[in-house]
């Protein structure tokens, strides 16, 4: 780390970039407005860039001010971090925030027992949900130095703790009206019919859809979400079909707009698996949460 740089000017950039004001960013951090303006000097001076300036009657961030909000957020939950990092942890007294990395269909499925088992034992601590994106795959281990868990199965990651949370078995879902569907689906229809899938990345299929390859059948992609819960929508009143996990499944068929169906084919369950950076295996208040995560899977299924 540069010699010269000032880590108590951290807490004012995140005010300055978040609130866009050095009023407000003063207020938030209980400082007065010229002790605020003089840290706004300070950073401009270090960045070499006037990061915020004024348009009209608001003040807006510079392209450069707006490319620091993540790594300074980032920067602060590090600091913030190390120095919550104490040999025991109580949870009824904790005041933090936990940030977890999950799909819409992890969060649906184990978010909600989550919460309430957090609010139960730990009132003062706070869940921070992440969706999933592929930059935060891709750079994992890295990603997660200031996270605390991603939820997703195996396969994808590498270099990380891990811990298996809970199984689902795969379903297919197709159109309510679609009369052409019969109860039991052939090969033949997953090889014909148009799909709807989720991360359309070769890496990033599912193992239901891996192991379909290994049986010859390579699907006809012909709608991409990032969106687990937007699958049904995507299918309803058209042709497509989509693999899906049977827990997400039902959500979906309840809405009315889909018919669950069983795969033609014998497919491994997804195994729901939760992943933390090593670095975190001994941290007191991360083995509770953990172990929080644990009971939930149990929970559910």
């Amino acid at each position: 780390m540069p010699r010269n740089v000032d880590l108590n000017l951290l807490p004012a950039l995140q005010a300055i970039l978040e609130e866009q004001s050095v009023t407000r960013g003063a207020a938030r951090l209980g400082l007065s407005q010229p002790a605020m303006s003089a840290s706004l000097g300070k950073l401009r001076r270090h960045f070499r860039d006037e990061l915020l300036t004024r348009n009209g009657n608001v003040y807006e961030l510079t392209p450069l001010a707006q490319q620091l909000v993540e790594p300074t957020h980032t920067a602060v939950r590090a600091v913030g971090r190390l120095f919550a990092n104490e040999g025991e942890f109580d949870p009824a007294t904790a005041e933090r925030e936990f940030t977890v990395v999950m799909s819409d269909y992890a969060t649906e499925a184990l978010a909600p027992t989550v919460s309430r088992l957090l609010r139960a034992a730990s009132p003062g601590s706070r869940l921070h949900i992440n969706s999933i994106t592929p930059q935060i795959v891709d750079t994992a281990p890295d990603s997660m130095r200031t996270r605390d868990l991603i939820v997703m199965p195996h396969g994808f990651l590498t270099g990380l703790s891990h811990r298996d949370l809970y199984e689902d078995d795969w379903v297919c879902i197709v159109s309510e009206d679609d009369e052409s569907a019969s109860r039991q689906l052939t090969m033949d229809d997953l090889a014909n019919r148009p799909w709807a899938v989720t991360f359309h990345q070769r890496t990033a299929f599912t193992t239901s859809v891996q192991q379909l390859r290994m049986q010859g059948v390579e699907p006809n992609v012909e709608v991409v979400t990032e969106n687990y819960l937007t699958l049904g929508s995507l299918v309803a009143g058209t042709n497509r079909i989509a693999v899906v996990q049977e827990r997400l499944g039902r959500i979906l068929e309840r809405k009315g707009e889909v018919r669950v169906l069983p795969p033609p084919f014998a497919a491994d369950p997804l195994v729901e698996t939760m992943w933390w950076h090593p670095t975190y295996d001994n941290d007191a208040a991360h083995k509770w949460f953990r172990d929080l995560f644990i009971t939930a899977g149990i929970e559910i299924t």
